[in-house]
């Protein structure tokens, strides 16, 4: 006679519902938006499937829509002009701004979604890179900290609730909190970018904000996607300098990362479920080698088990209306 029989456990739904260890809800979701310049402007992703580049009028009825749906916060990124470009990306601490004008009109519309924005120079650098560049192609930290303070300043004065550094440039936390503070935003939340890896992922991403790298790579800032100790070390100093929430970026190829800050910090984890992830399953899904609504819930449900508290992902809009579907 057996003494352990676990199917017991697996016999029904209702007693699998009973037992299960982890749930996915609309709550753990972020929706990251694509802002343009314009009017009633709708312009497709083709690289993202049901995904696209807003004007500020119609990212507001999209996040009304996500609110409705449960969604409680959107991350937000600006495609802007080569014209409104330079070396400095002065243009990402105009407080009259495009991206600044939607956070705006975000909050305005819907005062109680959570509005998270970005922090990084390459959507605004001419050289399409996350730091400033010398004349001999380096990446200069130090001289890059003070416009991500401007930028984080002019996107907290224009309301954001949660900023976001992506940059992975050393220092960066401890550099905004300090300037955020010394403002009177002793409030705002910054979620770091804590370990962001040079990945071969982001291609969609890039090609929605056109910011890829005009020359080089990513690198000598990006973490090694081979390394796994570094991780601990960024999330023991995202914490020491003032983060309120850390981020692995991507995630479907990183749940060990995950695990393993979970198992070294007690701040709440993100995790980014990113563009290159997305577009696979809807590759894979319009061609019909899978079932792509049930990858989706499989692969947001693993970013809980790995012992994420949120995850950012362009199928929070999909992911809300199935769940509130099958409530």
């Amino acid at each position: 006679m057996m003494t352990y029989r676990p199917r017991r456990n697996r016999n029904s739904k209702s007693i699998r519902n009973l037992i299960r260890e982890n749930a996915l809800t609309s709550n753990d979701l972020i929706a990251p938006l694509f802002v343009i310049e314009g009017e009633n402007q709708s312009v497709a992703i083709d690289s993202m499937p049901g995904q696209y580049r807003l004007s500020i009028d119609l990212l507001v009825k999209e996040v009304e829509e996500l609110w409705e749906l449960g969604v409680p916060c959107v991350s937000l990124f600006p495609a802007l002009d080569d014209s409104k470009k330079d070396k400095y990306a002065t243009e990402s601490y105009n407080d009259d701004g495009l991206f600044q004008r939607a956070i705006r009109a975000v909050k305005k519309a819907c005062p109680e979604i959570l509005v998270m924005s970005d922090v990084a120079m390459d959507p605004y650098s001419s050289d399409g890179h996350d730091g400033v560049v010398s004349d001999d192609g380096e990446i200069l930290n130090d001289e890059t900290l003070e416009i991500l303070a401007k930028m984080s300043l002019s996107q907290a004065k224009a309301g954001s609730d949660i900023i976001g550094p992506s940059d992975m440039m050393d220092g960066r936390i401890g550099y905004i909190r300090d300037a955020l503070d010394e403002a009177g935003f002793t409030n705002t939340i910054i979620m770091s970018y804590t370990a962001k890896y040079a990945s071969a992922f982001y291609g969609p991403f890039r090609d929605a904000l056109d910011s890829a790298p005009k020359s080089g790579d990513k690198k000598t800032y990006q973490m090694d996607f081979a390394n796994k100790r570094e991780a601990i070390r960024e999330t023991i100093l995202d914490e020491q300098e003032g983060a309120d929430i850390l981020m692995v970026k991507p995630g479907i190829s990183y749940l060990d990362i995950i695990s393993d800050m979970r198992s070294n910090t007690t701040l709440p984890i993100a995790a980014y479920n990113v563009s290159g992830e997305y577009a696979m399953v809807k590759a894979a899904d319009e061609k019909g080698w899978i079932d792509g609504e049930a990858v989706m819930m499989e692969m947001l449900t693993s970013f809980k088990r790995a012992g994420c508290d949120m995850i950012l992902t362009y199928f929070a809009k999909e992911a809300a209306t199935l769940l509130r579907a099958n409530r």
